[in-house]
């Protein structure tokens, strides 16, 4: 049954963690195009694709099938967790207690809370160096403070002002990196842009590894800017629109990275590099990632507060959060990582690879039973009301099959690991290749969905014995 949608949606958003009823929906699917390929067009993703070839020494070719590999493989989970947003009409965190239980879904939740505010303080760093390479005289400190809140105005205004700036910032930032590819093509600085680097087999894993835990990374939150269009929307559309965006977008701030390093001398840092070597059209590239970090980062700041907001909710389950409530904590979050960050900014390409490789292992295994959940098991259909009351509803306060599969699916990725604090035995024996999260991708799917399949007959079987009993 069609649903309506409103035609006119309020600019501030007056929903958190609750469901979007149908007469609140709007937008248009077209939209998640533009909001994950213009805000994956950033300093962040320019930085991490550079890392296949100044930390993995993969030569260029061979560092754009890694990120193309990468992004076309993880971008798959990440556009499927999109198509659940116009089913559900609430965001995915909130979602996770379907699977994991009221309370078995906090760690999750917590986890997926940590993950934003890292993202976030990640790239108000970004956003302070951006802001020093336009104007000398702003200290990166300051810079950091300005980028933090401007991407909280954006944060507190919600879900229908991201994703106004995001259609404005497709069409400018797209523009802009094309222009940028041109002027770097045109003007390389090295002779050995095309030989620095070769193919090995562990720095090519681990790029394709950091290009798909890019898209994975986003699964925690795609859905909740997809929830508030119409209910009717076709899965395959949503699924389509998400899936180009999001590998498009990410896919050309990867390249970027690696091709405007290549193109500059080696050793220098990626957004100097970029600074280099766009050459005259460098201040305004800086200028156009600045004002595309504080946009992006938005999203984290906003994900961040619906993880906090789903964690306080989970014991005070008579509070209603409002647009206010939203806010707040918004600040609150926003200053902490104003803090952290500065702290941090002086080794941030170390900190944020070390998080982004323990992100890879709790990620996967959360993913993959989400997806099997609602494709396979539930096949989208879930309690809404269960999944807001205080002990779970017919989901209980656990679900121990979820928690099983989930430690499962972490614990048999540990001998693939490959971070700075732990390489396993097999990663070791590989040099250094890290396969934990394919690994974890296909041991936990079949494993959840196998435990699932079996607790869902035992109930069916226990309630037909309980109906039987009662004639």
């Amino acid at each position: 049954m069609a649903t309506v949608a409103s035609t006119s949606a309020p600019l501030i958003e007056k929903h958190t963690i609750g469901y979007v009823p149908p007469e609140d929906r709007h937008g248009k699917v077209r939209d998640l195009f533009t909001l994950w390929f213009g805000g994956n067009i950033a300093p962040l993703p320019i930085v991490t694709g550079a890392l296949g070839v100044q930390l993995f020494h993969l030569n260029l070719v061979w560092g754009i099938v890694a990120i193309l590999v990468g992004h076309l493989v993880g971008g798959v989970l990440m556009a499927l967790h999109s198509a659940q947003g116009p089913q559900m009409g609430i965001p995915q965190m909130i979602q996770s207690r379907a699977q994991f239980g009221s309370l078995g879904a906090l760690l999750v939740v917590l986890i997926a809370g940590v993950m934003y505010i890292g993202f976030f303080a990640s790239n108000i760093v970004l956003a302070g160096k951006s802001l020093h390479g336009v104007v000398d005289s702003v200290p990166v400190p300051v810079g950091i403070v300005i980028g933090a809140f401007g991407s909280g105005i954006i944060g507190i205004i919600g879900y229908r002002f991201i994703h106004v700036l995001n259609r404005i910032g497709t069409w400018v930032l797209g523009i802009g990196i094309v222009v940028g590819f041109g002027y770097i093509f045109t003007h390389i600085q090295t002779d050995d842009f095309l030989t620095r680097g070769s193919f090995n087999l562990s720095g090519w894993l681990a790029t394709v590894s950091l290009a798909a835990l890019w898209q994975i990374a986003f699964a925690p939150y795609v859905s909740d800017y997809s929830r508030y269009l119409p209910a009717d929307v076709k899965v395959s559309s949503t699924f389509w629109t998400t899936y180009l965006g999001s590998a498009l977008g990410s896919s050309l701030a990867f390249i970027f990275g690696a091709v405007a390093v290549l193109a500059t001398p080696v050793g220098m840092d990626t957004m100097d590099a970029v600074k280099l070597a766009t050459g005259s059209i460098g201040p305004l590239m800086l200028v156009l990632f600045l004002l595309s970090v504080i946009s992006h980062n938005a999203l984290n700041l906003y994900g961040a507060v619906l993880s906090l907001i789903t964690l306080v909710q989970t014991f005070a389950y008579r509070w209603i959060p409002t647009a206010k409530s939203r806010a707040v904590i918004s600040i609150i979050v926003l200053l902490a990582c104003c803090f952290a960050a500065v702290g941090a900014s002086k080794d941030f390409i170390g900190h944020f690879v070390d998080m982004v490789l323990v992100l890879l292992v709790v990620l996967v295994p959360w993913t993959a039973i989400n997806l099997i959940d609602f494709y396979a098991i539930h096949k989208g259909q879930y309690d809404i009301q269960s999944i807001f009351q205080v002990d779970g509803g017919i989901y209980g306060r656990y679900n121990p099959q979820a928690l099983l599969a989930y430690a499962i699916g972490i614990a048999v990725q540990i001998p693939f690991m490959n971070t700075p604090l732990y390489v396993g035995p097999v990663s070791a024996h590989i040099n250094g290749a890290d396969l934990s999260w394919l690994v974890g991708l296909l041991v936990t799917s079949p494993l959840y969905f196998w435990l699932a399949n079996r607790d869902t007959a035992y109930r069916r079987r226990m309630t037909s014995g309980k109906l039987a009993s009662s004639l």
